[in-house]
């Protein structure tokens, strides 16, 4: 299965589109990066003037670990569609190029040809998070130094610098997950037809839908968002607050896993019955 496992991986890498995500990440975040490093403490200092009127702050408050918090919130709503564009290609790529025949001649099950596609999927994204987290995070801490953390929820937070690292390697480790959800989806969409282009933009529609029906504040919404997986994808950000809500974490780790494996199973059961004219 490793050998499977890195073939696909290789495939995946020797893709144009595959290297869209790490282009725009790297150039995105240094953008950021260089703006709040010639306009972040005025803005931080203008943010906080009326919370210093009332209470003595002291310490660093604008530093890599809040240009790294600023990041994630601004870019973690757009690292889907980058995933999307690998993951709607998998199976699809397969059928555009007309490979499904010869790859199934050889002794490899469809079991085992799937799951190996799929697990390169989750590698990549994987690696793409990877690559986010040591840019905004790894960057910012290099550029701006460390300090305490401010975060906003339902309430102001302030964290003391040796209690923030931790939070980070759990929120990116969550979005892991959630980034596996995206790539499942797409990855499903991807098992039904023999061109990528409608997985990606079908897989893209319906997070942008569920993404905009999990935050419309409509009543006869409320009893279902919790089933939507975009309700839970963001729910990295619990990590930030004290004390970290340990249940709701695991309640969307959970529906996002569910989710996961629900993807996998019906892509395989599709990938097993499916006719392979290609």
């Amino acid at each position: 299965m490793r050998t499977l496992i890195w073939i696909e991986l290789e495939k995946i890498f020797s893709k144009w589109r595959t290297y869209i995500g790490f282009i725009a990440i790297g150039v995105l975040v240094p953008v950021v990066q260089i703006a709040l490093y010639f306009e972040g403490e005025n803005s931080i200092n203008h943010f906080l003037r009326g919370i210093r009127d009332t209470f003595i702050l002291s310490g660093s408050l604008f530093n890599g670990y809040l240009v790294a918090n600023l990041v994630l919130q601004s870019l973690y709503i757009h690292i889907p569609f980058l995933i999307v564009l690998v993951g709607g290609d998998l199976m699809a790529g397969e059928g555009t190029a007309g490979t499904y025949r010869v790859i199934l001649t050889r002794p490899v099950s469809r079991f085992r040809l799937l799951t190996a596609k799929y697990s390169a999927g989750l590698i990549y994204s994987g690696l793409l998070l990877f690559f986010l987290a040591l840019m905004s995070l790894g960057v910012s801490v290099l550029l701006f130094g460390t300090g305490e953390l401010i975060s906003i929820k339902d309430k102001l937070y302030i964290f003391a610098a040796d209690d923030i690292l931790w939070r980070f390697i759990g929120a990116y480790l969550f979005g892991l997950l959630s980034m596996g959800v995206v790539l499942g989806l797409s990855f499903l969409f991807s098992t039904f037809v023999e061109n990528a282009i409608g997985p990606i933009v079908g897989a893209m529609a319906v997070i942008i839908i569920f993404f905009i029906l999990s935050a419309l504040p409509i009543d006869i919404l409320a009893d279902i968002k919790g089933f939507f997986f975009t309700t839970h994808m963001v729910q990295w950000s619990s990590f930030f607050t004290k004390p970290v809500e340990t249940g709701e974490l695991i309640f969307s780790g959970a529906v996002l896993f569910f989710h996961l494996i629900l993807f996998y199973g019906v892509s395989l059961y599709a990938f097993i019955r499916k006719d392979i004219l290609s």
